[in-house]
């Protein structure tokens, strides 16, 4: 048993995670944040700006695991707030189907997903945000692109281990891939 209690349920202590990411994959959800008219029809695309662990700077989407006992709209609302901020007022689609499946491998080429951590399966949602945006945790800014710009091989090269192809799945989804 123990000694310690368990205040997080859900979380694995890091040598846990460390061990689970070999064996088996790990459940996340990515959201591509977008603004959109009183029509409906997609205006901006956010993305934000990262620093990874070996000092690269990077835009990325929203995204993170799914808690053990957690519902994926509460890990999509838990994501978008710890990335976009409290106030952001995200609208979690009615239907939760996502606009694809990525499935992140550790070794490269397997799929144009690639993370060198572990083997990950994403469910990948757009979700209009409406709210005023603050990134937070370990983003440095959250940067609006129109949907034209953010399919540009100048924003695509910038997003590590496949993400600029999960979002140019996302515009062709909602019809705005340029």
């Amino acid at each position: 048993m123990a000694d310690t209690t368990e205040t997080t349920p859900g979380w694995l202590a890091p040598e846990e995670l460390e061990t689970t990411r070999g064996r088996m994959p790990i459940l996340y959800v990515e959201a591509v944040p977008v603004r959109v008219d009183e029509t409906g029809e997609v205006t901006q695309v956010g993305l934000l700006l990262r620093i990874g662990p070996d000092g690269t700077v990077s835009r990325t989407l929203v995204s993170g695991r799914v808690l053990h006992h957690e519902r994926i709209r509460d890990a999509l609302l838990r994501h978008l707030e710890k990335d976009l901020g409290p106030v952001a007022l995200p609208r979690i689609p009615a239907s939760l189907q996502p606009f694809t499946v990525a499935e992140y491998f550790p070794t490269l080429g397997i799929t144009e997903f690639h993370d060198p951590r572990q083997h990950a399966v994403s469910l990948a949602y757009v979700v209009p945000v409406s709210g005023d945006c603050r990134p937070r945790q370990d983003a440095l800014d959250l940067v609006w692109f129109s949907p034209e710009e953010a399919s540009s091989p100048l924003v695509q090269t910038d997003m590590p281990g496949g993400q600029g192809v999960l979002l140019k799945r996302a515009l062709a989804h909602i019809g705005r891939l340029g």
